[in-house]
């Protein structure tokens, strides 16, 4: 009887490490994508994902699987970074007027039949969404990119972040006000040509 129950447990263990890779290796570029909107940078980006995965293993026991792992995820991760920023005592900030480690910015061109020009902008003013991002606090930063980048629900971002729907919808309304200003100060003709488009 003892043996049996060990047994069973061991192996109800085994799936439960098994079904925890899974969803891990399936949702590392997501998470990867979120950690680095929030940190800003690749390093930061990285050891916020490892501390989300440990703190998901450590309380994978909790997961209610009939619920999108990604949610949960966020929300450790959300958790994490907020922690992350306490930590550090502030709010980590890049400057305006750094747009590189040697003052060049590089293009990235990931399909050779789009149209350079458009290319370089959409680039561009992803660059200076990031930095926008940067000079917000990590709550408005995280409902911001919960619900344009993620896609996620008012309802969603709320459980994540432990609030109120209500506190979401002005976190994103203000924070979405942040970057249009940001980007109507420091790029008005990138920022102009792009809504143009829209």
């Amino acid at each position: 009887m003892f043996f049996s129950s060990v047994r069973e447990r061991t192996n109800t263990i085994g799936d439960r490490s098994v079904l925890f890779e899974g969803l891990i290796r399936d949702s590392y570029k997501q998470a990867f994508g979120l950690a680095y909107r929030l940190t800003g940078n690749s390093s930061e980006a990285e050891d916020l994902v490892q501390e989300s995965f440990v703190r998901a293993y450590r309380f994978f026991h909790r997961y209610d699987d009939s619920l999108p792992f990604t949610s949960w995820l966020y929300r450790i991760m959300t958790n994490a970074h907020i922690d992350m920023v306490r930590r550090k005592g502030r709010i980590r900030t890049t400057s305006l007027e750094a747009s590189g480690s040697d003052g060049a910015t590089t293009w990235d061109l990931p399909d050779l039949d789009a149209s350079p020009d458009r290319q370089m902008l959409l680039n561009a003013l992803d660059e200076l969404v990031q930095k926008a991002l940067m000079t917000m606090t990590a709550e408005f930063r995280t409902a911001v990119l919960l619900a344009d980048v993620e896609g996620l629900a008012y309802e969603e971002v709320a459980e994540i972040m432990k609030t109120s729907v209500g506190t979401v919808r002005s976190r994103i309304h203000r924070g979405r006000k942040q970057i249009r200003t940001y980007l109507l100060k420091h790029a008005p003709q990138t920022y102009r040509s792009y809504s143009d488009e829209l």
